[in-house]
């Protein structure tokens, strides 16, 4: 049966309000041959996204009627894996002191790319190449793992990571880059050089894939970004807490894809 995620926009949304909703939304699933599997609710922006397995649809918006009336603004159907991958679970969080806390959807999204990765074989040769990949590999995955970060998907020269805060995602940017500096202070005849880039977004925002704008944004500023760096989307900088990391504003760009053009800042992480 297929899976889909929609998006409610409720303006003063409410958590317990949500979850009355997502009761009664299980009381009428068997009616509509639908499974509501779990949300997110969003109280700062209104949001709520529902995760439900249905024939269709249809089903879908009926079941929603019937149960509460709120009738979604935008419905997609979407990849489990993917979905998983973003956003860390597909049924509800386990209770903590007995309450059950739901998050936000909202996640921020980093693209890493190695540079002059296809030339690493023509200057090292196949085994130094391979085991410098792993070297790769390794501290990425090391800086990831210390702030919360989920692998999405290894794009052979890079990594795609996703992250419940912005402050998770900046951190691991500028860990990331620290491991390298340290692995090329002791390696200089193996250096390797990241870019990293990183945005932030909702599921679903107008129309598009999971994460869409986001994931694109993110992968524009990383290509725009020099090796060493860490470049962020304004929406990143504006949600770190003041004061805690210096950005510098390198101003805007109207990246591939995009109408308006993108405020851009660089973390300072070797000051």
């Amino acid at each position: 049966m297929p899976l889909y995620m929609d998006r409610h926009y409720i303006q003063g949304v409410t958590a317990d309000a949500v979850a009355g909703a997502h009761l009664h939304d299980l009381a009428v699933q068997d009616k509509y041959h639908t499974q509501f599997l779990t949300y997110w609710v969003d109280e700062s922006r209104c949001t709520v996204f529902c995760l439900v397995m249905s024939p269709d649809k249809e089903s879908l918006q009926r079941a929603h009627d019937e149960a509460h009336g709120l009738v979604p603004n935008e419905i997609v159907e979407v990849d489990p894996s993917i979905v998983g991958a973003f956003l860390g679970r597909m049924q509800d969080p386990p209770p903590v002191n007995g309450e059950v806390q739901m998050d936000s959807a909202f996640r921020a999204i980093m693209f890493t790319d190695l540079k002059d990765s296809t030339q690493m074989t023509s200057r090292h040769g196949d085994q130094r190449a391979l085991h410098l990949l792993h070297v790769h590999n390794a501290l990425t995955r090391g800086a990831l793992k210390d702030h919360n970060g989920r692998e999405v998907k290894h794009t052979g020269d890079g990594m795609m990571a996703s992250f419940a805060t912005v402050i998770d995602a900046v951190d691991c940017g500028v860990a990331i880059q620290k491991a390298f500096a340290g692995h090329n202070a002791a390696n200089p005849d193996a250096a390797m050089h990241l870019r990293i880039g990183i945005s932030a977004g909702e599921p679903i925002e107008e129309a598009g894939d999971l994460f869409g704008r986001a994931v694109q944004l993110a992968a524009r500023i990383c290509a725009h970004s020099e090796p060493g760096r860490v470049l962020v989307a304004e929406v990143v900088r504006d949600g770190y807490p003041e004061g805690g990391r210096s950005f510098c504003d390198m101003g805007a760009i109207t990246p591939k894809g995009f109408d308006d053009a993108i405020s851009v800042y660089e973390v300072r992480w070797d000051d």
